[in-house]
């Protein structure tokens, strides 16, 4: 069986250790221009009259909304996959055509455009001439841009997308997840009417997302959300924002490491890997492709070693050891001939040295007689 081949990749590009350290800064200048200093031991709940959610809750919006540069900022719950069906619900109709990438959907988005009955229409981002044309039809109000990438061999700057779409007097909703304080700039920052991404994926509480970005659109979205079984409590809101000002510093050595380990795995350290690639399939991770096809074997191989064989919530507060997984459905999607012979890395909290001995000490285990 002749092995298939990784495409070349795109990353995106990351935020270096002292421009991590810089956001830390910025986002402590931000709570404290909008927090006096008892308010960040204490917490409400309810629905607060005129405010419609907890007081804390509110100021932790008006915080985060400045730090991202953003009109307002409303939390929601469900996590990434709430806040992108929040925000989606907020600007479009019922039927009502939505512009978005020729690629496989993320599952769980695709389900929200199903609910939504929204028609979508696909145009290349990858080819600027053809985004181009699409918007120059005139048929599209809004714009759905996935920040990191849904196919391996994307290669559009999400931040020229945006630009193209405003320039065309089209609005962008921007699925930022996996990306925001790993990359330079969140959508919003880049001219997006709208960021919407998981705070579970950065180390915050459990189901709480957020939508930031134009005061309309966050106001619908606040709007629709007046239940107060649907409200993000007080407590989840200090908690986000607690783990927020240590994210960026986290992602920017776990950046690092990914890097010397993609170096080390391209020079030979490792017996039985074929080829790797850097990429942003979903969460960024390296791509191992091996040289035989034991890809879907090896995760529960390397849980034996300490890895961890499943993700939580791709990097979330549980996520400490590296990851070992099959790639991801909506890539697989797109190139299933990798599902055998390729696995997903992604080192975590953890050092090179120690990605780099899990996956020696698996492989090897998978030579064994016993697990052939």
């Amino acid at each position: 069986m002749k092995p298939p081949a990784l495409p070349e990749t795109f990353p995106l590009a990351t935020v270096g250790l002292e421009d991590a350290v810089a956001r830390q800064f910025r986002l402590l200048e931000a709570t404290a221009a909008h927090f006096e200093g008892h308010q960040l031991f204490a917490a409400d709940a309810g629905v607060v009259p005129g405010l419609g959610r907890p007081r804390t809750t509110a100021r932790v919006e008006v915080v985060l909304a400045d730090f991202f540069g953003a009109e307002d900022a409303a939390f929601v719950q469900g996590a990434g996959t709430g806040a992108i069906r929040a925000a989606l619900t907020g600007a479009l109709r019922p039927g009502e055509e939505l512009l978005i990438h020729r690629a496989p959907v993320y599952r769980s988005t695709e389900v929200t455009l199903r609910g939504l009955g929204v028609r979508t229409v696909e145009a290349d981002f990858n080819d600027m001439g053809a985004l181009r044309e699409a918007l120059a039809s005139g048929r599209f109000r809004w714009a759905y841009v996935q920040h990191t990438r849904q196919r391996l061999g994307d290669s559009y700057d999400p931040a020229e997308v945006i630009a193209a779409c405003r320039a065309a007097g089209v609005r962008t909703v921007v699925d930022d997840n996996y990306a925001v304080l790993r990359t330079p700039a969140a959508g919003v920052e880049m001219g997006a009417d709208a960021s919407c991404f998981s705070l579970f994926k950065l180390h915050g509480p459990e189901g709480v997302g957020l939508v930031t970005g134009a005061r309309d659109l966050v106001a619908r979205v606040r709007g629709d959300n007046y239940s107060g079984g649907g409200q993000v409590q007080g407590h989840q809101a200090l908690d986000a924002l607690r783990a927020l000002t240590h994210v960026p510093v986290v992602w920017a050595v776990q950046s690092r490491v990914g890097a010397e380990v993609a170096e080390r795995l391209a020079a030979g350290e490792v017996e039985g890997v074929a080829q790797v690639r850097i990429a942003n399939a979903q969460d960024r991770c390296l791509l191992v492709r091996l040289d035989r096809p034991v890809a879907t074997r090896l995760p529960a191989v390397a849980a034996r070693f300490g890895a961890a064989p499943y993700p939580v919530g791709s990097n979330s507060r549980y996520e400490i050891a590296p990851l070992f997984y099959r790639m991801s459905s909506s890539t697989l999607d797109d190139a299933p001939e990798l599902a055998d012979w390729t696995v997903r890395v992604n080192p975590m909290r953890a050092g090179a040295d120690l990605v780099i001995d899990i996956l020696r000490r698996s492989l090897a285990a998978l030579n064994e007689p016993k697990d052939r």
